[in-house]
């Protein structure tokens, strides 16, 4: 059985070995796609980092930016013991809405002796008007010329009295007015501490209120991006708790920051420090950015943490907004 297998074998030829040329051009081949492959992914990471760079260093951006916003902080203008309370803390509240009372009675009282004052002056004043046209109507036999100037003096220093009367009850009752106070504008009540039955001093913050309708980014450049910053450009704003992109634009740039070498000493001289860094930081200087339209679903807080980049629009497509807008020249002839 051996001996014809061994036939067979001998019949069908030499066995079929790979040639040393094919192995070789196939490793060459294998090499040559993966230094491809190695250089192309080099070329594409290297392209990639050149346009970040380049997006980097040429488009202003910071990541030092913070929302900002107004407050309004409320204070009565008359004294006394708050009576009524109707708000709570982070409540929103609409222009006009009631946010406190003072007492009312003694200004009331004030108001209804005011009023009285004022017709009793009126009484008093059409009385002696009555007194000066009559001395006025006599001859001389009747009346001197002294008397005359007298009763006519009395008139007019009762039409005085009456005018003070009158300012008098105007006062009572703007005092009266001023023991409510109510929101000048439409935002959230914020951090109140105080209670009914707290007594109210002329003068001092009772309410602070946020006003939803005043909200910005400030921006914080460094000096060597704001030549490349104008008012008008259109901005970027992330903010570091939501993934939505805000669109604004530069509505102006601060024109001044604080310089430590201009705080005078307890004699009005400059204060110069005279130790000087060769490492020279670059001052950061405030860009207010106008927030076009804010999603629903952000909630804007005072002192949010945002960056901000600036897209420079070329100087003949710049626009400046109308109140950074230089006035009109005067028309017709100049005097």
């Amino acid at each position: 059985m051996s001996q014809a297998t061994t036939e067979e074998r001998s019949a069908a030829g030499p066995r079929a070995t790979p040639t040393p040329t094919r192995g070789r051009a196939g490793r060459l081949l294998g090499r040559a796609t993966g230094v491809a492959i190695t250089l192309a992914t080099v070329a594409v990471a290297g392209f990639l980092g050149w346009r970040m760079w380049g997006v980097y260093m040429a488009a202003p951006w910071t990541r030092d930016g913070r929302v900002r916003v107004n407050v309004v902080r409320i204070a009565p203008e008359v004294s006394g013991q708050i009576t009524l309370l109707p708000i709570a803390d982070n409540q929103f509240v609409h222009k006009g809405d009631l946010l406190m009372r003072i007492d009312q009675r003694d200004y009331a009282v004030a108001l209804a002796t005011a009023a009285a004052r004022m017709d009793q002056a009126r009484t008093d004043m059409q009385n002696k008007q009555a007194e000066a046209e009559r001395r006025a109507r006599l001859s001389d036999l009747s009346t001197s010329v002294e008397e005359r100037e007298n009763f006519a003096a009395s008139a007019l220093a009762a039409k005085a009295a009456l005018e003070a009367a009158m300012a008098g009850l105007a006062q009572a009752r703007v005092n009266m007015e001023r023991t409510e106070l109510r929101s000048p504008v439409n935002g959230w009540v914020t951090n109140l501490l105080t209670r009914r039955g707290d007594y109210a001093v002329t003068g001092q913050r009772a309410v602070s209120v946020v006003d939803s309708d005043s909200f910005w980014v400030d921006g914080y450049f460094e000096e060597s991006a704001l030549a490349d910053i104008h008012p008008g450009d259109p901005a970027k704003v992330w903010l570091m708790g939501y993934r939505t992109v805000l669109h604004g634009h530069v509505q102006s740039i601060a024109r001044g920051i604080g310089v430590t070498n201009a705080t005078p000493d307890g004699v009005g001289l400059a204060s110069v420090n005279p130790i000087f860094t060769w490492v020279r930081l670059a001052q950061r200087v405030p860009v207010r950015i106008h927030l076009d339209s804010v999603p629903d679903d952000v909630r804007l807080v005072q002192g949010l943490t945002a960056s901000v980049e600036v897209d420079p629009v070329p100087p003949a497509e710049r626009r400046i907004p109308p109140a950074m807008a230089p006035a009109p020249a005067p028309v017709g002839p100049t005097p």
